[in-house]
């Protein structure tokens, strides 16, 4: 039993592993709770566990939540107002975790967690890195189309906004409009607006 920790010392440098994860290296579930109730694991949620410090040594600690959360979720994209967060295109406190899945699939419960079922969650869909952890999110112009879409009016203006400002990278506009145009979202006269 002494050793078995050392056998999920790999998963352990990550945000979160499941117990899947764990059997595969020789440790059972049973095990795994042991080690909650010793205090050296961390249970998030339903077969999903992180080491009790070992997140917090590669991610920013604002983030630690978000990331933990996304990674319990299979096929789990960040969007809307935490991508927005993550982006800096809002001055929008995120109260809950904004996590886009697939249409078709079974959306679970997580606390302070808002499920977005997409019907396309492949298009702008790519990976960043908070401190070392690589997460899966919709890239900004996704993200601000998807706010346009499902976000206020308000919300959206004052990202599109920031974006075309260029304070956090050069716009891309053939991407925006791209996207613009397949999600049938109108941006075109707030794009007008902000750059002529």
């Amino acid at each position: 039993m002494s050793n078995a920790i050392h056998k999920i010392q790999k998963l352990l440098k990550q945000p979160s592993f499941n117990a899947s994860e764990a059997r595969a290296l020789g440790v059972s579930s049973s095990l795994l709770n042991y080690y909650v109730k010793q205090g050296k694991l961390e249970k998030i949620s339903r077969g999903i566990f992180c080491g009790t410090s070992s997140i917090r040594k590669v991610v920013p600690f604002e983030w630690e939540d978000l990331i933990t959360t996304t990674r319990s979720i299979p096929n789990g994209i960040i969007c809307l107002i935490s991508a927005l967060a993550i982006y800096e295109l809002t001055d929008e406190i995120p109260r809950q975790f904004w996590i886009a899945i697939p249409n078709q699939q079974f959306a679970p419960r997580r606390p302070k967690t808002k499920i977005i079922r997409m019907r396309d969650s492949k298009t702008g869909s790519t990976i960043i890195k908070l401190g070392s952890i690589s997460i899966p999110i919709f890239d900004k112009e996704r993200t601000i189309i998807d706010s346009f879409r499902l976000l206020t009016t308000e919300i959206a203006i004052k990202a599109l906004k920031i974006y075309l400002s260029g304070k956090h990278g050069k716009p891309n506009l053939v991407k925006l409009r791209k996207y613009s145009q397949q999600f049938k979202a109108s941006i075109e006269k707030y794009v007008d607006a902000f750059t002529t």
